[in-house]
């Protein structure tokens, strides 16, 4: 005899026939996969967008769209999600503190990794997904004092007090540099080749670079990379003229890294 099915978020395709009962919209919200939809669909907002697709969530939950627009039905139901047919999914304004919350906990986890554990910034997000669910929040105030409340994480993601604020830093993307233009680095995606390309360019957080080049290697259509150099490590010499630079291909040199575009964000300097 097979076992009853338990109530709540849907996690396979396999369930989604299940018929769902009754259960606490508190009960609902607390669960793992819940927090993770809720953490989805406010990154599909975090940099302007509309919302998150069903399509595009079910890609990032690696499930199924039947089971993907299930779940959002029933956190629709428990006041989490908002959802008209054909349109994007948003969060509800109780839906935006969760998912604020989560987001703290992952940044300053991430944080956490790197500052006293000693792990490097490539490392710590998969580290931080299976964390940020078990901690609790007493333990992550503890870790917000220890750290001296930082206001970013390794990567220079804003880090939401407790209270669900968040300074956001105007900044500009890599992509809107032209050659020979420079900027401090102040945002980098958490993917961890450019991640490792970064570190054997010597280049972090708030270092100064300059675009030397734009373009795919290969010739070939679609987002074009840029190839950056290395000017300054922490953003000194401001205001210096780079050294000339030139759109060349090839591996990159010392101080050299190549970006996928959508990938950095800077302080642009006028």
């Amino acid at each position: 005899m097979s076992a009853p099915a338990r109530p709540g978020i849907e996690e396979s395709p396999a369930r989604a026939a299940v018929p769902a009962r009754p259960i606490d919209a508190a009960v609902l919200a607390d669960s793992t996969v819940a927090q993770d939809y809720l953490k989805a669909v406010w990154a599909a907002t975090e940099r302007g967008g509309a919302g998150a697709s069903i399509t595009g969530l079910a890609q990032r939950m690696g499930v199924a769209a039947s089971t993907a627009s299930e779940n959002v039905s029933r956190l629709v139901d428990a006041g989490l999600l908002e959802h008209e047919p054909y349109r994007a999914v948003t969060l509800s304004a109780a839906g935006m503190r969760r998912a604020m919350g989560m987001v703290r906990r992952h940044r300053l986890l991430e944080t956490y990794l790197v500052e006293a554990l000693g792990f490097d910034w490539d490392e710590v997000h998969e580290e931080a997904e299976v964390l940020e669910h078990a901690i609790s929040e007493r333990l992550l105030d503890r870790i917000d004092a220890a750290l001296g409340r930082p206001s970013r994480d390794p990567h220079g993601d804003p880090i939401p007090a407790a209270d669900g604020a968040m300074a956001v830093p105007a900044l500009r993307s890599l992509d809107a540099l032209r050659v020979g233009e420079t900027g401090s680095v102040a945002r980098i995606q958490d993917d961890p080749n450019t991640l490792q390309a970064l570190d054997r360019a010597g280049i972090g957080l708030d270092s100064r670079i300059v675009v030397t080049g734009r373009g795919r290697a290969d010739g070939g259509s679609g987002p074009r990379p840029s190839r950056v150099r290395l000017v300054s490590a922490t953003g000194e010499g401001r205001g210096g003229a780079p050294e000339a630079v030139a759109a060349s291909g090839g591996a990159p040199g010392p101080g050299e890294a190549v970006i996928p575009a959508g990938s950095l964000w800077v302080l642009a300097e006028d």
